[in-house]
């Protein structure tokens, strides 16, 4: 990508790569191959895979379906446990990081969604877009229901601290393969695995619900990242303290909510209405609309209307829409509805688009086929007729 090139949401900042807040990220992978001088003990394994359950947990529990969403309800004490554990996993502050996540959901999938694999590809979907100055930055006005608790802006402002303490404890327990194999390479790998979700996800899977964008539900990422691979469910309904809205669906985040729930830490997890789980939620206008666009966004209508021009040339048509557009824009338009354009693709064409992009059928697809289909004529009007506006008159 051009490092030119302007974030839709902040475009008075480059989308550059930043290098050097790119060098830490790096430098924990180079750290890996100390391994191969302090190898692996029992130490350094139960330490490894114990950071790697209680990391994901606190990403996918507090961070992403406490903080993001308020999926349940917990206390002030637990709620900084959640916000500390989750900072230890280097992926910044749950302030930012909730905010950033709210984002994503306004806008998934379109370029206002930060790490959309659709728009700025694998690399920036997974990780790069972390290091992209326009897109890291994250709109705090989203999370102001958190941001109140100092407690929480305090873990905000030293979101490095947990990270260094959990370290310094890694290689006190277990010695340098304590650190390096206990806790470099679980944080390398919760990386990874949490990252998957921003990327694979968005591209390999099977979707159930119409949600107007790519998010796909994927049984080996949710083994992975304990429950949240189940992503096309979350995205229909991200209110849910659970992912896998079925029992064959296996949500680890969530069998250990319920475990916390048992116990008095947390309380009143949110389930999906049963019209949710049956598929029978009318889609909004805002998905019909973003189903629509995508769909519409295969077929360029500057091509499309120069090809038209080119078919018309010579006929009367050309100077039957010169007369209507210099009389008046709505004339124009009356106009051009009334006659086929030519090289306007088909409904037809514009289902085989929408069936190749969206790996659901449902009525709610139909309607953004239509829409696509108006959206396209309109645009394509709109230009037959700028253009014969300023042709001049003997023309």
């Amino acid at each position: 990508m051009s490092a030119e090139r302007k974030y839709p949401a902040n475009p008075h900042l480059e989308d550059k790569f930043n290098w050097v807040e790119f060098i830490p990220f790096a430098l924990l992978h180079v750290a890996l191959i100390g391994i191969w001088w302090t190898g692996f003990t029992a130490t350094s394994i139960a330490l490894c895979v114990g950071l790697y359950v209680a990391r994901v947990f606190a990403i996918t529990a507090g961070y992403h379906r406490y903080f993001s969403h308020r999926g349940y309800k917990t206390s002030r004490a637990f709620q900084f446990v959640l916000a500390f554990v989750g900072s230890a996993a280097l992926q910044r502050g749950p302030l930012w990081w909730a905010a950033k996540h709210r984002e994503h959901h306004r806008d998934s999938d379109m370029p206002a969604d930060s790490h959309s694999p659709r728009q700025y590809g694998f690399f920036d979907a997974h990780v790069g877009w972390v290091y992209r100055e326009a897109r890291s930055h994250a709109d705090l006005d989203l999370i102001k229901d958190f941001s109140k608790y100092p407690e929480i802006r305090w873990i905000e402002r030293h979101q490095f601290l947990p990270a260094l303490i959990v370290a310094g404890l890694c290689f006190a327990v277990g010695g340098w393969a304590g650190l390096v194999s206990g806790f470099v390479l679980s944080t390398v790998l919760v990386y990874h695995a949490t990252f998957t979700i921003n990327s694979l996800n968005h591209v390999i899977g099977k979707q159930r619900y119409l949600t107007g964008d790519d998010s796909r539900n994927n049984w080996f990422l949710a083994l992975l990242t304990m429950g949240e691979g189940w992503h096309n469910n979350h995205h229909y309904y991200p209110a849910a303290a659970r992912n896998g809205f079925f029992w064959w669906e296996i949500d680890t985040t969530y069998y250990l909510l319920l475990g916390l729930e048992k116990v008095g830490l947390v309380w009143d997890l949110r389930q999906p209405p049963k019209t949710i789980l049956a598929n029978e939620k009318a889609p909004t206008q805002k998905i019909i609309d973003k189903c629509a666009v995508y769909i519409a966004e295969g077929f360029s209508p500057d091509r499309i209307s120069r090809n038209i021009r080119a078919r018309w040339e010579g006929s009367h048509i050309l100077d039957d829409l010169r007369a209507h557009a210099r009389d008046k824009w709505d004339s124009a338009e009356a106009y051009l509805a009334e006659i086929e354009l030519p090289e306007l693709p088909s409904v037809e064409q514009l289902k085989a688009r929408a069936y190749a992009k969206f790996k659901v059928r449902h009525e709610g697809l139909d309607r953004a086929i239509e829409r696509a289909h108006e959206m396209l004529r309109s645009s394509v009007s709109h230009r037959l007729i700028e253009q014969a506006r300023s042709e001049p008159k003997s023309a």
